[in-house]
């Protein structure tokens, strides 16, 4: 279901079929680095993850994260971006990520702020956050570009790992 679609990109749900293209996604260096070894490796957890996880969200909060698809390409997946509500953070959350060879060609930034439109005119949602590995030079730069400031540090995971909170309010 196309949920969105820019110059560049349609975004859709994610369904179970998504699988493959999911585990690869999670188990780049990168996500693994910044966002965390989510221990998915076989194509049943990763449909299992996108059952508990997007089509959960999707039914509860009425958003979720999403499949960005590649136009110019016939559609093929190159990432994702969209919300989540986590337990330990008090604002809904955008998040992003892409695959390694579509990294760096703004792709983020496209697919960020048509996350943002819908988060303001479909959900009414009021402010956004955005959390990220202080780190991540190249989350923050998206981050801020996007123009969410950045507010506190936090520890939202069992990990501890101390992560950047940025924040924005919207319409």
């Amino acid at each position: 279901m196309i949920v969105a679609e820019t110059e560049r990109l349609i975004i859709t749900k994610f369904t179970v079929d998504d699988a493959p293209f999911f585990m690869d996604l999670i188990n780049t260096p990168k996500f693994k680095k910044f966002i965390g070894d989510r221990k998915i490796n076989t194509i049943q957890k990763a449909q299992q993850r996108i059952k508990e996880g997007h089509l959960k969200n999707y039914a509860e909060l009425g958003y979720g994260f999403y499949k960005l698809l590649l136009k110019s390409e016939n559609n093929i997946p190159i990432g994702t971006c969209g919300l989540t509500k986590r337990e330990h953070l008090e604002l809904p959350d955008l998040g992003f990520a892409m695959l390694p060879e579509f990294e760096g060609k703004g792709f983020g930034l496209e697919s960020s702020k048509a996350i943002l439109k819908l988060a303001t005119e479909t959900f009414k949602i009021k402010k956004i956050g955005a959390i990220t590995a202080p780190n991540n030079a190249a989350s923050i730069k998206l981050i801020e570009k996007l123009g969410l400031t950045y507010e506190k540090k936090v520890k939202p995971f069992e990990d501890d790992q101390e992560l950047m909170l940025f924040a924005k309010t919207l319409r």
